[in-house]
């Protein structure tokens, strides 16, 4: 199954804020990505009907198996990209904002081929 960029973004915002502060909550999303309340609680239900992740009785937000999969994914690529441009001599701030656009669009072989490249300095 494609997911879209925009859940992705949700996940990997989940994984990030789970390891910042042991805990989810949609608030925290809606606080970290700057989002209204009302658009998080929609893409909560979106993404739990279609079992990326559990959100227990006291709002707690969980990564079920198949969401921690596509998170630590865009969490990889994220920051591998990022670094590897702010290597290359862009700023971070510019490094980190076009990781996050590359990140949903490159194929695993570019991907894989840059990461090679990485590896090899």
């Amino acid at each position: 199954m494609k997911i879209h960029e925009s859940a992705e973004n949700y996940l990997e915002t989940i994984l990030m804020i789970k390891n910042k502060k042991g805990f989810v909550r949609s608030i925290d999303i809606a606080n970290e990505l700057e989002f209204s309340k009302p658009s998080v609680s929609v893409a909560m239900k979106n993404l739990r009907e279609n079992g990326y992740i559990d959100v227990d009785s006291s709002g707690y937000i969980t990564l079920l198996d198949s969401g921690l999969e596509i998170a630590e994914k865009m969490y990889e690529r994220h920051l591998t990209l990022s670094n590897w441009l702010i290597s290359l001599g862009v700023n971070e701030k510019t490094a980190v904002e076009d990781a996050c656009r590359i990140e949903h669009i490159i194929s695993v072989e570019s991907f894989e081929a840059i990461k090679k490249m990485i590896s090899e300095k």
